[in-house]
């Protein structure tokens, strides 16, 4: 019994195990341990270590592949952008011809409307100038007509006696009859 009691005491003086512990300090480490340590660190972790850098690998291989891609479809897209920026230059510059010459069309057209509106203008004040003008000239030889037959009949009461009147209408008689002769 001494043996079992002599155990009993020899528990009290050892200290339980806590769990596994690293002990950091080189010269309190005995190099097996620390040997063996790391062979199992290097055996089991070269796994973990190689799948990590595998996985880590991957992403980073998608991820370019990806990148890629989008750079491919980014260049694409530019490619397309300068196309069609090329096409509006384009198609504005012939906007732009195109409004230069409908301006200098609509600018003759203008420039002809106006002159054949001064040129009608100028025929219609020509027209109503020579309208005056004979209505003038018109006006003045009735005043003169009128005024010469007034003096006329002024005159010719003045001679006219009866002998003189009736060899006048005598005279008109026979003018009468002798173009009525012609033209039967």
């Amino acid at each position: 019994m001494k043996n079992v009691t002599d155990s009993s005491i020899s528990l009290v003086y050892w200290p339980f195990a806590g769990g596994f512990e690293l002990n950091t300090n080189i010269f309190e480490t005995n190099i097996i341990n620390l040997s063996v340590v790391l062979g199992v660190l290097i055996y089991f972790g070269k796994g973990v270590l190689s799948n990590l850098l595998d996985n880590r690998k991957q992403k980073i291989l998608s991820t370019i592949r990806n990148s890629e891609e989008l750079c491919k479809g980014a260049a694409n897209q530019l490619e397309q952008a300068r196309a069609r920026l090329r096409e509006v230059e384009k198609r504005a510059g012939e906007i732009r011809l195109n409004g230069y010459s409908q301006i200098e069309r609509e600018k003759e057209d203008f420039i002809k409307a106006a002159s054949a509106n001064l040129e009608q203008l100028e025929e219609s004040k020509n027209e109503t100038v020579h309208f005056e003008q004979q209505r003038a000239i018109e006006q003045v030889r009735q005043q003169v007509s009128r005024q010469a037959v007034q003096r006329a009949l002024g005159t010719l009461n003045i001679r006219l006696n009866s002998e003189l009147h009736l060899r006048t209408i005598d005279h008109n008689i026979g003018l009468l009859r002798a173009m009525k002769n012609i033209t039967d």
